[in-house]
């Protein structure tokens, strides 16, 4: 049997990412849950791009703080306790806005843990 504890905190933070990204699927080496924290300061973004997962299911549990998710549709505001879920092909940019009061903590889980992240640009709507 495989069980595994893991401190977010004490694990490194995943180099060249848009924000602090603690990779928790990768500490317990995971195979089919993509599971990480994330913590946004102002005018940071969760994802490397605006984008979309072709098989991925995505939620984004609000530890502290409040997050914004940009969609074609419109703009969602995630409070702290609250879980935005985007489902297969939906585009979405998860972020703090640049006039934030403070940072923003997330738990991001995703299934299947590898799938592509297509890069999403609002003019493809048009």
């Amino acid at each position: 049997m495989g069980y595994h504890h893991v401190d977010p905190d004490d694990l490194d933070s995943t180099p060249d990412y848009p924000c602090d990204r603690r990779g928790v699927s990768d500490a317990a080496e995971l195979a089919a849950l993509h599971l990480a924290t994330y913590e946004m300061d102002p005018g940071e973004q969760l994802p490397r791009t605006y984008h979309y997962h072709d098989n991925r299911e995505e939620a984004f549990y609000v530890i502290s703080g409040t997050l914004h998710v940009e969609t074609p549709e419109e703009e969602f505001v995630v409070e702290e306790g609250e879980v935005f879920v985007a489902e297969p092909e939906s585009p979405h940019r998860a972020y703090n806005p640049e006039n934030a009061d403070g940072s923003v903590r997330v738990l991001g889980t995703g299934a299947p843990k590898s799938d592509i992240a297509h890069p999403y640009e609002p003019e493809d709507e048009a």
